[in-house]
């Protein structure tokens, strides 16, 4: 992992009508793509705010470093995968780090019944970060395949309802969806919203309240159509916001409006938009 470019440089101008990207590894993008070409190209192309989530403990100061940038918010955390980084100095860092104001969220943290990492590492892991989010009043961005009913559980137990979140990746059913909802979470679409045989995701957007939806590119990960075969960047955001809005039937404008309102709000980042 090369270190994160000095961003502090970027300026644009942010208001209601550019898309936030809730979910997007600026720090891995990829050698074809450095992170202050990536973010421009995307700011031409109508992108006005990122969140970077974290994967593992020993990148986390590349996440702090991008968060120095004006609409650049980190959420430091371990992905199930990592989950065996997972200890009593991992624990002490991540809480000093959400003392800090760039760092907004928790993630991406959760579990996966798709990975070889035993749900033995993963649980004490997840919940560990939970309780941390939790005690800090931020909101978690939650990575979760194949394991909906053990995660929603431990939601409950872990209060999570208390500061909520965002469900990235999103890809259960309506029912899961209306009980994330329940415990104040709201569904990122990205990517797979956009191929040809993405029925379940289309059925969960056209059954969600308007204040549930927010994007996500995950780039370098899970490009749009036409995309599918090449890294995923930041400036393919306007893709998926094309797709929602073709969906609801509402304009893109529209569809900017209110997925920026919904990410700005279940990240706590009304009083802060513009002044980071």
């Amino acid at each position: 992992m090369r270190p994160a470019p000095m961003l502090a440089c970027l300026t644009m101008k942010a208001d209601q009508s550019q898309l936030f990207d809730t979910h997007v590894h600026l720090d891995r993008l990829g050698p074809d793509q450095d992170s202050a070409t990536a973010l421009a190209e995307a700011g031409r192309a109508g992108v006005g705010a990122w969140l970077v989530p974290g994967v593992r403990r020993q990148h986390w100061p590349d996440l702090l470093s991008l968060a120095g940038a004006p609409r650049i918010w980190a959420a430091p955390g371990l992905h199930p995968m990592m989950a065996g980084q997972w200890g009593a100095a991992a624990e002490v860092e991540l809480a000093e780090l959400l003392q800090r104001p760039e760092c907004v969220a928790v993630g991406e943290i959760g579990l996966d019944g798709l990975l070889d990492v035993p749900f033995q590492l993963q649980e004490p892991a997840f919940r560990g970060q939970l309780r941390l989010a939790v005690a800090a009043g931020k909101p978690v961005l939650i990575h979760c395949r194949r394991a909906w009913g053990e995660l929603l559980a431990i939601l409950r137990q872990e209060q999570a309802g208390r500061v909520g979140g965002i469900l990235h990746g999103f890809g259960g059913s309506p029912r899961i969806a209306s009980e994330a909802l329940e415990l104040g979470f709201v569904i990122a679409f990205g990517g797979p919203l956009t191929y040809p045989n993405a029925r379940k995701r289309v059925e969960v957007l056209r059954t969600l309240p308007v204040e549930a939806i927010v994007l996500e590119t995950d780039a370098p990960d899970l490009p749009p159509h036409p995309h599918r075969k090449e890294p995923n960047r930041p400036e393919w955001l306007p893709l998926i916001a094309r797709r929602v809005a073709e969906i609801r039937g509402w304009s893109l404008a529209e569809t900017a409006r209110i997925t920026t309102a919904n990410a700005r709000r279940v990240l706590n980042l009304q009083k802060e938009w513009g002044q980071n």
